[in-house]
């Protein structure tokens, strides 16, 4: 073992020393190519043998090389083609110089005909350019799959023992940009031990040199039997339930899975492999987002005061947010804690300087503090966000539930209707269907208010409900995600 790393490190030597002489040796090559182009030439358009060329084109065939020598070396030298990356060219590249190889040789024939030279003819100058520009184009790509993906653009001695075992499922465009990045630039990393992919017509076939191994029901046994500590799922364009179903099969195994996300940020930023992700809870719905009436809420929200009490909060905040989208007159916050209030303000005010805020500590239970933010402001519409969401907490403190929740919503549905406000709309849950706790029966009680009032004032009186809102801080969703990852932290220590 010994005796073979030090082989692959002479090897490695002799490719740096060798790397010093690149634009020598590639310049040395493509003369190379012009002679045996222009001999083979010979060989076509005559019928003359490698052996026995005949004098007339043995006498031109010297000055011919020498001049398309000296017009190839000018055209590749002003083009600064002796100046690309061999490892990173691709098809346009490879285009270009049998593109520029055709040219040159025009550039010839027109030398040819001006100076009234003793040369090659035309129809045999166009024919070596196009040998020229394909043998250039075969020893590169040659160079760049055999010594430098291969050898030098390794750089080291790829250690096994540090590399982690990757799965990669979806043979598309994606797998295949993800494993090039891999096999040019990380192989000191990562190991593939294959492709996962549902179709079975693809089935032993591979992508980049990476077999495809199976379907989705084999990736337990194949997790287990190559020790697979990452997965790549590369799927961009798949349905929610193939996806759900899928990730639930990963889960399953004791392996991290990284997901590519959707089309949208892949064409944003075209590096495939960056883009990768871990996976979110989201993912694994397995439900389609609804759109929204864009346009309807920008008339509805567009140059008008726009109120949110419990602007703070995780779901207020983020009505913030999406509100300022739509550029309102101005956007109050309105929220008793004062740290998450000044984070939402800072925020907005840095990605919407524009945007006239106003950031207010205050409690929904007082009436009086509640009065005089609305005669200030004279909000349009108000979102009422601001309630005591956690059902457990509620249980144990029903009176501070009661107060905030349903006495609080009491007051700015009072305050609206004083001051005219356009429209209201109460941010409510789906625990208030039927309740069974505390926070559900005030919530339920909530909406009555908003209902009853609705029928007796000018102002629009609304309630939405929410379900169990991903990330919001009432819900379970974040607890679910901290525990996943104790417990992924916990594997990787053990």
């Amino acid at each position: 073992m010994k005796n073979k790393g030090k082989i692959k490190v002479k090897k490695l030597n002799f490719l740096k020393r060798l790397s010093r002489f690149r634009n020598i040796i590639l310049i040395v090559l493509d003369i190379l190519c012009i002679a045996v182009a222009y001999f083979f030439g010979v060989l076509l358009v005559s019928e003359d043998t490698l052996f026995n060329i005949s004098s007339y084109y043995a006498n031109r065939l010297a000055g011919t090389i020498g001049i398309s020598v000296i017009v190839y070396q000018a055209v590749f030298h002003l083009t600064k083609k002796y100046k690309q990356i061999i490892r990173y060219e691709n098809s346009k590249d490879y285009l270009s110089y049998i593109a520029l190889a055709i040219i040159s040789s025009v550039i010839v024939s027109i030398i040819r005909e001006i100076f009234n030279l003793h040369i090659a003819t035309a129809k045999l100058n166009i024919l070596a350019g196009i040998f020229i520009g394909i043998m250039m184009v075969s020893y590169r790509i040659i160079a760049r799959y055999m010594l430098i993906a291969d050898v030098v653009n390794k750089g080291i001695i790829v250690r096994k023992e540090n590399q982690k075992n990757v799965l990669i499922i979806g043979a598309g465009n994606a797998s295949h940009e993800i494993i090039n990045a891999i096999q040019m630039n990380m192989q000191d990393k990562y190991n593939i031990v294959g492709i996962i992919d549902d179709n079975p017509k693809r089935q032993g076939f591979t992508v980049s040199s990476v077999k495809i191994i199976g379907n989705r029901n084999n990736i337990p046994e194949v997790c287990e039997k190559n020790n697979v500590d990452l997965i790549f799922f590369s799927i961009a364009n798949i349905d929610n339930e193939n996806k759900k179903q899928i990730l639930n099969i990963c889960q399953s195994t004791k392996s991290k899975v990284r997901i590519l996300p959707g089309m949208r940020e892949i064409v944003r930023d075209k590096q495939l492999f960056e883009n990768l992700r871990d996976v979110e809870i989201e993912d694994l719905l397995g439900r389609e987002p609804i759109k929204l009436d864009n346009e309807n809420i920008e008339n509805l929200i567009k140059n008008k005061v726009i109120l949110v009490t419990g602007g703070g909060g995780s779901i207020g905040s983020e009505l913030c947010r999406q509100i300022a989208k739509y550029k309102p007159e101005c956007l109050v916050l309105l929220d008793i804690y004062e740290n998450s209030l000044y984070d939402i303000e800072l925020e907005l005010k840095s990605k919407y300087p524009k945007l006239k805020i106003e950031a207010i500590i205050a409690s929904v239970r007082d009436k009086k503090r509640l009065e005089s933010v609305f005669e200030k402001y004279h909000p349009y519409l108000v979102f009422h966000a601001a309630a005591h969401k956690h059902v457990p907490l509620m249980e144990n403190s029903s009176l501070e539930a009661i107060k905030n929740n349903i006495f609080g919503t009491y007051n700015v549905v009072e305050a609206c209707d004083k001051y005219k406000v356009k429209r209201f709309i109460l941010i409510s849950t789906d625990k208030a269907v039927n309740p069974t706790n505390i926070m559900g029966a005030t919530k339920r009680i909530c909406e009555m208010i908003v209902q009853a009032k609705n029928k007796v004032s000018e102002t629009e009186f609304a309630a939405v409900r929410f379900g169990n809102v991903l990330g919001s801080n009432g819900s379970v969703v974040p607890l679910f995600k901290k525990q996943i990852a104790d417990r992924w932290t916990g594997y990787c220590n053990s």
